[in-house]
Order: structure tokens, then sequence, then C-alpha cells
């Protein structure tokens, strides 16, 4: 098997309550002279997309807890270092270490890993990479296990959840779920394992030094270009959109009650200010500056067209979280994030990009 192995790490000092950085390139390969506390975090980080600033955010979250006296992020090669949240590590995050590896390779073991990562353990654990109990994944977990870790977390998927005519909204943990989804599968084998799984189920993410912007976009695209915005009737179906910083605290709560975290294991995960669809464009349009627009409400049973969300409701709340972890709840606002997102959105060349708009011509034919 061919793994990475050219790394630039930083190396991390740990005290009883802060980090002290020392830059220095390190061999993947070669084992660490630096002997970390047993309050050491890793945060394993994917190449990007919806999930991809949560690494980020989570690494500056927890750089100010005081249970975690060091941060590594092992991050999938695969990701561009050219781009938000990757560009921002070193001069964001300069205390913690970021180890880079192939965790697409679905030969990778848990040696390999090891090696990888110096020989080095972790009491928490927090994976945001896997997506099936393969590969990398399944090293992750086995890795975890020789590990003894006290907490391994895993960022799962809401999309998971199979509602039924019955199902009362927002969705409890206990919702009916995709059992042969990869998330799903993946929870299994932790338990099986024996570890002190946690699992989180977000929802859509947004944020600062996203790398996924599909789902505001799509309003903030119609609403520029004075175009209708095609909504499936009647409109009022709630959405969970939450911002990046928030998932991130809602991760890192389970450092406030470690047994009860284990004890419920599952939770769902994303802010409680719940919007409607309809909502969500005329609070776009306000922050744009358009006082007109134009929804147009279409047959659900004509398809989701290019519609960034589900047909009909699907969506969480945090309440499990706030009763048992004492999640004090998100510190943003859609509302409130609207303006430097659509800010963002302009210097990305948004109003200028082009548009290809013929799926919504069909459901509004």
């Amino acid at each position: 098997m061919k793994l990475s192995q050219s790394l630039l790490l930083l190396a991390v000092i740990p005290s009883a309550n802060a980090f002290v950085p020392s830059n220095r390139l390190y061999n993947a390969g070669a084992k660490s002279s630096t002997t970390l506390s047993m309050s050491a975090a890793l945060i394993v980080q994917n190449k990007g997309g919806g999930h991809g600033e949560l690494g980020y955010q989570l690494a500056k979250n927890l750089s100010g807890n005081p249970k975690i006296t060091s941060i590594t992020i092992l991050q999938d090669d695969a990701c561009n270092d050219e781009k938000e949240p990757f560009k921002s590590y070193a001069t964001d995050l300069p205390d913690v270490k970021v180890v880079k590896a192939a965790l697409s390779d679905e030969s990778m073991t848990a040696a390999d890993l090891q090696s990888i990562l110096g020989e080095q353990s972790f009491e928490y654990v927090w994976d945001n990479a896997s997506k099936k109990p393969e590969g990398a994944g399944k090293a992750i977990c086995d890795s975890a296990k020789e590990w003894d870790c006290k907490l391994f977390t895993y960022v799962s998927s809401a999309g998971m959840y199979t509602p039924t005519d019955d199902t009362v909204f927002p969705m409890a943990e206990t919702t009916p779920i995709k059992e042969s989804a990869g998330q799903a599968q993946f929870d299994a084998y932790a338990v099986e394992l024996g570890l002190p799984l946690v699992s989180f189920r977000p929802q859509y993410i947004y944020g600062p030094k996203s790398n996924k912007y599909d789902y505001i976009d799509w309003y903030f695209d119609r609403i520029v270009r004075g175009e209708p915005l095609p909504i499936p009737s009647p409109g009022s179906q709630k959405v969970s959109l939450t911002n990046s910083e928030d998932v991130a605290s809602l991760l890192a709560s389970v450092l406030n009650n470690e047994e009860a975290a284990i004890e419920q294991r599952f939770f769902n995960c994303g802010t409680d200010e719940l919007v409607s669809y309809d909502e969500v464009a005329s609070m776009c349009a306000e922050a744009a500056g358009v006082s007109d627009i134009q929804i147009e409400h279409y047959d659900p049973a004509k398809g989701k067209a290019k519609f960034p969300f589900r047909l009909t409701d699907f969506y969480v709340a945090p309440d499990m979280a706030k009763a048992k972890l004492g999640w004090e709840g998100p510190k943003t606002s859609l509302k409130s994030n609207l303006g430097w997102y659509y800010d963002g959105y302009k210097s990305r060349g948004g109003a200028e990009k082009d548009l290809d708009l013929s799926a919504d011509k069909e459901v509004l034919a």
C-alpha cells in the first residue's frame, strides 16, 4: 500500500491549559519525541463539501477548552490547500498539528494509520470524515479501540432518517433510519467494537469558510437576476440551516457531560431557529436589498428540479443535546449571517456566473 508520507506538521508541546507552538518539518513515519498528555484530541477531517469546515471550527472551539491540551487534525490529503478552510489552517490554527493522509485508501489498516500519526494515542476522537466502516474508516475505529479513548464522536448525517406518515416533526433521534446507509453501518461497527460512541446527525450547514454553497446560493442566484423562485408547495416546510460554528459547539458539547453523551449516544445536530422555505427567500431578498421577489409554488409531484431541500418537511432540532449535554443553543442566526454571506456570494462572482434555469421552467410550466 502506498500512503502519502510527506507531511507538514506543527509540533505541539502540551501544558496544563495552553498550547505552545513550534514550527517543525516532520516525516509521517517518524516517531515523535513529544509525549502527549491524556487529553490529546484527534479530529479526522474530510476533503471538503458540506462538512468541510467542521474540523477547522471544531479545532478553534477545542483550543479554548481546558480539558483539551493538544489537538491534531488528520486531514484527507485530497483537500485543496488553496481553498478555505484548509488554506487558513496555518494562520488561524498555529497551535494545532496537521497531519495529511489518504483517507480514501481502502487498504489502510490501523497499523498504517498509527504509523502516520507517529504512534501517538488520543483520548478524544472526533471523526468528520468516515462514511462507512471500511478502509480508513475502519482503521480509525480500530485505532481508537487500541487507544482506549474516552470519547469517540462521529459526525453522521440526519439524511439517513426515513420518516413515516406518523412521524412528528422535528424528527427525534428515535426516527427510523436507513439501516443500509454507510453512516449507520459505521455506527454499528463502532458499537460492536465497544467504543464510547457519540454520533451526531447534522443537516444543512453553511459557514464563513465553507466550500459548499449550494443551499443558500440557490436563492440568491434567482433573486439577483429577477427570476422567479420555484418552491415546492406549500412553502411552509421548515428547514434547519446551521452555521458551522454552532455545529462545532454542538460537537464539542460532549465534553460537558461525557457519561450522558455516551449513554444517549445519538444526537440530532442543528440550530433550533427553524425557518420555512418561503422565509429563507424573504431573508435573502432583504440581504440583497431587493424589495420585490416572485415566489411561485409548484406541485411537488413534479420533482425537485434544482431546489436544494426536500420536497416535504424534513428537519431536526437540538432538544436532546440541550437536555443531556447542556448545549446553550446557537450563537448565530441565519438572518444575521446573510449579510456577510451575500458579500461572499458577490465576491465569488455569483451574480455573473452562467446559470441554467431550464429545470425551473419545467416545474413552473
